[in-house]
């Protein structure tokens, strides 16, 4: 663990060259040269929760930097109702998610003490979205937290969302993938994650899938009635093993 960290509020130019006024970053305060993470926020938005996370990977020697993929929605307002416009709207678009993605990391490797690695971890939306960057974004490594719709729409399971399934952008996978799921999901419910995972053994993708008992969707939030701390504190280890191979020095 770090014994002193800093952590701020910083601003980058993502996707078609949109100012993202928002985005946290937490770096140690060491020179020791390190790989970066790319903290991909849930469908609740850009929150304490989720800045907590960032701090997390900062203290275990990470760099970490979280862009609020809502800032465009509704510039300025509180989480929720950010996260509402973005709803609204359909929610963030994909090739948006992408570009912001790519911006994220390329602030990530300007740092002085960057070893060039970089990985992404999400959350919800945002385990599809570290998916979907793994696809087309070059990284190291990608962590899927429990998410939905890479196999079934939004719309087959009541959700108002616009994104579409991307099971078909597997074969482009550029780097190992970790996936953290519950058992008692149903967004991705274990039949879907099991259907991904058999096409990423067909197409010879290196992946690891773990599901946990007793555990439904959400299941890392401490401030939600779906924490499950057996479940969350296995998946924290599975997360350092994971990161600590593939975006070490």
């Amino acid at each position: 663990m770090q014994d002193a960290l800093r952590a701020e509020t910083i601003s980058i130019t993502g996707h078609n060259g949109d100012e993202i006024e928002e985005a946290y970053l937490a770096t140690p305060l060491n020179d020791t040269p390190r790989g970066s993470v790319i903290v991909i926020h849930h469908m609740p938005g850009y929150d304490r929760g989720t800045k907590e996370i960032v701090r997390t990977f900062a203290a275990n020697g990470y760099a970490a930097l979280c862009p609020n993929l809502h800032h465009r929605d509704a510039p300025g307002a509180s989480p929720d109702d950010a996260a509402a416009a973005s709803r609204n709207n359909g929610g963030v678009p994909d090739d948006q998610l992408i570009g912001d993605v790519a911006a994220a990391a390329q602030h990530l490797r300007s740092l002085p003490s960057s070893n060039g690695k970089v990985g992404t971890i999400g959350y919800c939306s945002g385990g599809r979205q570290s998916f979907l960057a793994a696809t087309a974004v070059d990284l190291q490594a990608a962590v899927d937290c429990y998410g939905a719709f890479i196999i079934r729409t939004p719309a087959e399971l009541g959700f108002p969302l616009q994104v579409e399934p991307i099971l078909d952008r597997a074969k482009d996978l550029r780097c190992p993938l970790l996936g953290l799921f519950g058992a008692e999901d149903k967004f991705p419910s274990p039949e879907e994650t099991g259907e991904l995972a058999a096409e990423l053994d067909r197409l010879g993708k290196p992946y690891e899938f773990h599901t946990y008992e007793g555990a439904t969707h959400a299941f890392f939030t401490t401030n939600r009635p779906n924490y499950h701390i057996d479940a969350a504190q296995q998946g924290w280890q599975r997360i350092w093993e994971f990161f600590g191979k593939y975006l070490a020095s």
